[in-house]
């Protein structure tokens, strides 16, 4: 049994970043890890790749032979992987024996909502080779500052666990720079938690591109609301403690806690319940290290 990450977000979340300190941190930690990159439009990374999706198809040459843009491009590639999905499985055997697995996807969202073949790929390996994958999503935390960016992550998120149908983690990743952009309106668990919505909507009414979509935003919240399995945690790749508190919720979700345990359904289900200190970590001990207080603005001011 082999466990792994599928790394998803849209450009910019930090995806690539993610998985170079990743695989550092899973290393040390002393798990052997290959990264796998499926982005056809990365060619610059910044860690060792195990497979390279550049070895089957490059974006560029799709471009230029099929006369496609960026989006267009990336959508045939990713068509082109899942009708070649046998090269990736035998890429991907000899790693199965001892590897833990990343994999870098590219960053159009629309891959991961409205496509079927990232889904397929995923499907396939997973059928084939027996994985346990976790799907990773990253979003920028400073869309936390708009209420507007907020809500699309929101439905972003809640759009992609639907279609993918993994195991997932939500993930606000550059946590360190939340405020860069501004103050956020509430407590960082508001956001971590999607809770009450409605408190948004004063602060969208101020902003007069927002209030002529507000019966439109209402729904949309109230179809979050209505599902109600979005939440986040929360990352500073370059904080050993917050990536390793990371490592355990994606080790719970995907198994990899239960691997060699040889234990009674009772004994597994007393370590699924266990209470842990996540929450702390996911949000009130990030704010102390990471936000301003109003006395800290005060005094900035």
């Amino acid at each position: 049994m082999v466990f792994g990450q599928v790394v998803i977000g849209p450009p910019g979340s930090g995806k690539t970043t993610y998985c170079n300190g990743m695989s550092q941190f899973l290393k040390l930690i002393g798990r052997k890890v290959a990264v796998i990159n499926l982005d056809p439009a990365n060619d610059s990374l910044p860690y060792e790749c195990a497979i390279n999706i550049e070895d089957l198809i490059k974006l560029s040459d799709v471009m230029t032979e099929h006369s496609l843009g960026p989006n267009g491009g990336l959508v045939y590639c990713m068509d082109y992987l899942e009708k070649n999905i046998d090269w990736l499985k035998s890429k991907l055997e000899p790693l199965l024996k001892d590897h833990y697995l990343l994999f870098d996807f590219p960053g159009q969202v629309e891959l991961f909502f409205l496509h079927s073949n990232a889904k397929n790929v995923v499907m396939k390996l997973i059928k084939k080779l027996n994985l346990r994958l976790t799907a990773v999503h990253l979003v920028d935390a400073h869309l936390c500052s708009d209420p507007a960016k907020y809500v699309s992550a929101l439905i972003l998120s809640l759009s992609t666990m639907l279609h993918l149908e993994l195991p997932h983690v939500n993930v606000l990743s550059k946590i360190d720079l939340i405020e860069s952009y501004g103050k956020l309106s509430f407590n960082l668990d508001f956001y971590t938690d999607v809770q009450d919505l409605s408190y948004l909507q004063h602060h969208l009414d101020q902003d007069p591109r927002s209030a002529k979509f507000r019966k439109l935003t209402k729904e949309l919240c109230d179809v979050i609301e209505d599902f109600s399995i979005v939440n986040f945690t929360t990352l500073d790749i370059q904080d050993k403690e917050s990536v390793g508190n990371l490592v355990k919720l994606i080790d719970k979700s995907n198994g990899y806690i239960f691997a060699g345990i040889d234990a009674s359904a009772v004994e597994f289900s007393k370590i699924a319940v266990r209470q842990v200190d996540w929450d702390y970590y996911r949000a009130a001990a990030v704010q102390e290290k990471y936000m301003k207080d109003d006395e800290d603005f005060d005094n900035d001011d």
